[in-house]
């Protein structure tokens, strides 16, 4: 086989044809939960302004420091490959004023996202990314519903031991005290913690709790909690919110170390996990973020939502050893028997086409043997044959490919014949 001088950047991967029918099933599946709970399709930007995602991603964040693409245009103006779909989200809802529609605005979204960060499974530079949100609302029962959504989609895809981590990290009210107590514990222990974690506790200190370093775990095992400081509201939001799972009988654990790495979460944080691929059991991540649209110009706005990279989906999918669905294939696969048949296959295959029958034919002049053999490669339910007989008398020659037998039948009549096999 012959090898291109060019290959993919890394951490970006084709998908093939043969991994397709994951894709498609997941996609539907998508298609059917957002419309069951009423949520409408927008479609975001590549690329935006590099200050939208400073500004609402925030500054000491990893996306905005490590692992963003940026690029200055021929006019010299910053522009970011998209990261992240919120930020986008809500810059489209103050842009297009979506705030005088019923509110809760509920959107979904699906596209590339983009990340330098280190390819691992699931994880790569291009990503696509499934994103839900609702704004407008603070209610916990929205933060339940957004939940549901990522359950539901994941139940309906056979994914095994399903559960939600979720956490409350608090608001502007109460998170600042608890931020305090967590940099006085860790000021003691900065030769106990990673570098990284190092520069975590001047900019970004709350993302201390979820590092994965080995070195830093007892010292986030000891780490005060927030659950000790909330205020009244994010205290009764987060019970509401657990009252709510408790009655629909969704298992949950609450995790005092999840955080989110983005500064716009506020309340709710959750992943969910699910029986897959090795010790990263997060198929996705979300929460609230009522603080975003003040920091990318907009008035306060709360809203809820997650975000789940599909490529992830589609690996716990292929690692819970569920079959992968059947690729397409055609009904009708036409075979010349003879050169002189070329025109009435390529007329017919055009006619079947035309009546929404899927169709193939083989193309290069192929010996009848070698297009037989292709027709069973792709699985075709029928292969219809024109020889010399067929021309001269007006037939075709249908074959069934799932049993012994064929039989002769007038050529007008060979779609409404196709037509009624299929229906039975």
């Amino acid at each position: 086989m012959a090898r291109s001088s060019f290959q993919s950047p890394k951490g970006i991967r084709d998908v093939l044809p043969e991994e397709q029918p994951y894709w498609h099933r997941v996609e539907e599946t998508i298609r059917k939960i957002v419309r069951l709970y009423g949520y409408e399709r927008l479609d975001l930007p590549v690329f935006e302004e590099t200050a939208l995602y400073r500004r609402g991603v925030g500054e000491g964040t990893d996306i905005v420091e490590k692992e963003m693409y940026t690029f200055l245009d021929r006019s010299e103006k910053s522009f970011t490959l998209r990261p992240e779909f919120t930020a986008g989200v809500m810059r489209a809802y103050i842009e297009h004023g979506l705030a005088q529609r019923p509110r809760p605005f509920k959107v979904w979204s699906l596209g590339p996202v983009f990340r330098y960060e280190r390819p691992q499974a699931g994880r790569y530079r291009q990503h696509t990314q499934f994103n839900v949100e609702a704004l407008g609302e603070i209610d916990p029962a929205l933060d339940f519903e957004i939940m549901s959504v990522a359950y539901h989609l994941y139940s309906d895809l056979g994914f095994r031991n399903l559960n939600f981590q979720i956490n409350s990290i608090g608001c502007p009210e109460c998170r600042p005290g608890f931020l305090k107590q967590l940099t006085a514990y860790y000021a003691g222990r900065k030769d106990d913690i990673c570098e990284d974690c190092r520069k975590r506790l001047d900019v970004n200190p709350l993302r201390l709790l979820d590092c994965k370093v080995p070195a830093c775990q007892p010292v986030i095992e000891s780490a005060p909690r927030i659950s000790g400081v909330l205020c009244d509201e994010c205290r009764d939001h987060f019970a509401r919110l657990r009252t709510y799972l408790d009655n629909a009988g969704r298992p949950y654990v609450i995790n005092h170390r999840l955080v989110r790495g983005l500064d716009y979460y506020t309340k709710t944080v959750f992943e969910v996990w699910a029986e897959g691929i090795g010790a990263q059991n997060a198929v996705c991540g979300g929460g609230r973020y009522d603080g975003l649209a003040e920091a990318v110009g907009g008035v306060p706005t709360p809203a809820v939502g997650f975000a789940s990279g599909i490529e992830r989906i589609v690996l716990t999918m292929q690692s819970q050893d569920g079959a992968p669905p059947a690729p397409p294939h055609p009904a009708v696969f036409l075979v010349m028997q003879v050169p002189q048949a070329g025109e009435q296959v390529v007329s017919l295959l055009a006619e079947l086409r035309a009546a929404g029958v899927d169709a193939m034919m083989a193309f290069g002049g192929r010996s009848m043997k070698a297009q037989m053999r292709e027709a069973n490669k792709r699985n075709a339910e029928y292969v219809v044959i024109i020889g010399e007989r067929e021309l001269a008398d007006g037939t075709v020659t249908v074959k069934y490919m799932d049993a012994e037998g064929q039989e002769t039948i007038a050529r007008d009549s060979l779609i409404g014949f196709i037509r009624a096999r299929l229906h039975e």
